[in-house]
């Protein structure tokens, strides 16, 4: 078993996306650990706030069927991936972690290299898995966000989970 992170972002309709996507996530690899949701500005193109957060779950299957199962979540969602890489989102999952595996394969690269310099993804990672080591630097994960300079740095607000987290996803 490999302990896996991903991100979870979306800036339209967020409110539903975000729900359904933790259900989705809960039905597909079971019960999740779930960071503090925030609310942050787009990154790299004028838009609606994201919705971000960090989930955590167990998984035996290779990488590449849990990346391949992220994508179908996306799909089902809406996800138009004939837009630019920066542009509005239904729904955006994206392997951060698994295990401490390092994988460099055509678009599956794993650490993901935001980790370290986007707020909205190392912050709530850090919540999570804060006594991790970055499999390529070596150095916690906390310690990085407690010296992060980065893209959205001091961006981050939490928003409550009142109807976002439903309390079926998370980790008994």
């Amino acid at each position: 078993m490999e302990r896996v992170y991903i991100s979870i972002g979306s800036n339209i309709e967020r409110e539903r996306h975000i729900p359904a996507a933790l259900r989705a996530l809960r039905e597909r690899f079971g019960p999740l650990a779930v960071s503090t949701v925030f609310e942050c500005p787009a990154v790299g193109f004028d838009g609606e706030d994201f919705y971000n957060l960090v989930v955590g779950f167990d998984s035996a299957e290779p990488i590449t069927e849990v990346n391949a199962a992220l994508h179908t979540i996306e799909d089902r969602f809406g996800r138009d991936r004939s837009q630019p890489k920066f542009s509005a989102r239904s729904l955006d999952l994206d392997l951060l972690l698994y295990g401490d595996h390092v994988v460099e394969s055509g678009k599956l690269v794993v650490p993901r290299p935001e980790i370290d310099r986007v707020a909205f993804v190392l912050g709530p990672l850090a919540e999570l898995a804060g006594t991790r080591r970055h499999p390529v630097h070596g150095e916690a994960l906390l310690d990085l966000w407690a010296h992060f300079d980065g893209i959205g740095a001091g961006e981050l607000r939490p928003v409550d989970p009142e109807g976002l987290v439903p309390p079926e996803v998370l980790t008994q």
